[in-house]
């Protein structure tokens, strides 16, 4: 059960509308790295996690990733101001000018609708976890680009809460994975003489000197 309470997660503001900017952050609401994405990809992968401490973790930020996407929606549509202005919107969708009565849409940047095809869920909770840490960094490096192109310290206010966020949710998944060594497809990682194998097919020369293969580890952040 879900419920929705009305206040933000966190304020969201403007200095003033830019319909062209608005465009770029849609990308966060219906890109491959967005926030929508992030959000049915926890909450699709914890329907089948049968550790209760585990499957709540990935519940609860599943359920903040809505929050945030109700932030850069709000974002997107006082950015988009108060009347329909295609030429105002130099690149990209100009769907919510044109039919969205100005309300953000599920695309990409591009105009392109969301799909669940950007969701990863294969029930192994390693590959699972691991496919998070991953998406955490993505959404990471494409708030970074959004924050370089707007002067707005409004919707840069916005970003670095989000920033933040998605650093905080990243710590929390590598932790557990900590948690899950030896499971499911880590029990049997690297085992063999094939694991130790290195082809050096960049030749001429080798730059790069192969450690023998071992488990995947990261640094628990409790411990620093």
């Amino acid at each position: 059960m879900f419920r929705h309470e009305k206040q933000l997660l966190h304020p969201v503001r403007i200095e003033r509308p830019n319909p062209e900017y608005a465009t770029l952050l849609t990308e966060q609401l219906g890109g491959p790295h967005g926030e929508l994405k992030a959000a049915m990809q926890y909450l699709s992968q914890s329907f089948c996690i049968t550790d209760p401490r585990i499957r709540d973790l990935f519940l609860d930020i599943g359920s903040e990733e809505l929050g945030h996407m109700e932030m850069v929606a709000t974002t997107v549509r006082l950015l988009n101001g108060e009347n329909p202005d295609a030429r105002g919107v130099e690149a990209g969708s100009i769907q919510s000018h044109v039919i969205g009565g100005l309300g953000p849409q599920l695309t990409n940047a591009s105009g392109h609708p969301w799909t669940a095809t950007y969701v990863n869920s294969t029930g192994d909770l390693a590959a699972d976890l691991l496919s998070n840490i991953a998406a955490e960094q993505r959404a990471k490096v494409v708030y970074e680009y959004l924050h370089r192109q707007i002067d707005d310290e409004g919707v840069r206010e916005t970003i670095d809460f989000l920033l933040n966020r998605e650093e905080a949710h990243n710590a929390l998944f590598r932790e557990a994975l900590n948690d899950v060594q030896g499971s499911g497809s880590t029990e049997d990682f690297g085992v063999d003489d094939d694991a130790r194998l290195y082809f050096d097919l960049s030749s001429p020369g080798q730059y790069y000197d192969p450690p023998a293969p071992t488990k995947p580890a990261f640094r628990n952040p409790r411990q620093s």
